[in-house]
């Protein structure tokens, strides 16, 4: 009886656990909602793996409950069980049953391996393929489109229903690239070159994260994958490519002044970008700042002030002199960056 008074005070904590395995998480943000080839193909192993392991633990379970209420002990009897030596039709049995189910994961694990590392070109798409090489920093990514001639930061655009080539870098320390909704996680090492490659479904706006510990801002080092279809992708593309018009706006105007005084030495607007900073070509596109701040002139201001309140660890300088008259100009100048506008 007091065994079943402490079982009831779990209860609680076991449905809230029940709950919560529920949760499939953000929207584009998980691996239980797969937008692409290789995210459903990890799925669906997961998915193989689960079923097994839970006609495991069902098959054991049933024997143990039905070897505990057959053989139990009966009041009184003190005599010892019949002592056997081994049962050679039982030992082949849980020998034979373990392997076949290991084969059966290992066939889809083998090939599937043989699939994730394929990073040639899809004949089908073949000179249209996509490159990208990505470079993790503390705690930004660099996204370089060396075969169009441009870099972007901080958000990756790709054709929906392309194979896209990574080649996958890292400036400082170890990274990790990953993005959940669309395959799984390769990290990014200094000195060494890892190749990956992911597939989008369908369009959208897929988030990326680094999943390896590389910093005291690691859990902002958040970046964005935009898939569109293949002729908004060239549209993007293009505006990219497209050389950066001279703001219309006085006070624009006047906030380029401001910026080529004090930024672009470390971010490059048009062209291939620097690597000491992301480039801000298209910055008016963009809906976050650094990485996760709403993209308003509110945090904008903040965060070119004092970037390391608000980012730990990065390399961006402070700026907490800067007059409000030149503040003012200089995000009148980043709000005129706007691909669509080129």
């Amino acid at each position: 009886m007091k065994l079943w008074k402490t079982a009831w005070r779990f209860l609680p904590l076991s449905l809230l656990v029940f709950v919560l395995t529920g949760c499939l998480g953000e929207t584009n943000l998980t691996a239980l909602d797969p937008k692409g080839p290789q995210s459903q193909w990890l799925f669906d192993n997961m998915l193989l793996s689960l079923y097994i392991m839970a006609l495991v633990t069902i098959v054991v379970f049933a024997i143990f409950f039905i070897i505990l209420a057959k053989y139990r002990r009966a009041p009184g009897d003190d005599e010892i069980p019949k002592q056997v030596h081994g049962n050679t039709a039982l030992e082949i049995t849980w020998t034979v049953i373990p392997i076949i189910l290991l084969t059966i994961l290992a066939v889809p694990t083998i090939t599937g391996q043989f699939m994730l590392a394929d990073v040639e070109p899809d004949p089908e798409i073949g000179e249209d393929t996509v490159y990208i090489k990505v470079t993790g920093h503390q705690f930004w990514w660099q996204f370089d489109y060396e075969d169009e001639g441009f870099t972007a930061g901080q958000e990756v655009y790709i054709p929906v229903g392309e194979k896209v080539i990574f080649e996958l870098h890292a400036q400082d320390v170890l990274h990790s690239f990953w993005v959940p909704a669309l395959g799984g996680k390769l990290d990014t090492v200094p000195g060494i070159t890892n190749h990956m490659w992911l597939e989008a479904d369908e369009p959208g706006v897929y988030k990326g994260k680094c999943a390896e510990l590389c910093g005291p801002s690691h859990a902002l080092m958040d970046f964005k994958l935009i898939a569109l279809e293949r002729d908004e992708y060239d549209a993007w593309v293009e505006g990219m490519q497209a050389e950066v018009e001279e703001p219309t706006e006085a006070l624009a105007q006047q906030g380029r002044d401001v910026f080529e005084a004090s930024c672009i030495g470390c971010h490059a607007v048009g062209g291939m970008g620097s690597a000491t900073g992301p480039a801000l070509s298209d910055f008016a596109n963009r809906e976050v700042v650094a990485g996760y701040l709403e993209n308003n002139d509110e945090n904008l201001e903040a965060w070119i002030r004092d970037p390391e309140a608000l980012k730990q660890g990065n390399n961006m300088p402070a700026f907490p002199d800067m007059s409000d008259e030149d503040m003012e100009a200089l995000i009148a100048y980043l709000r005129s960056l706007d691909v669509q506008n080129h």
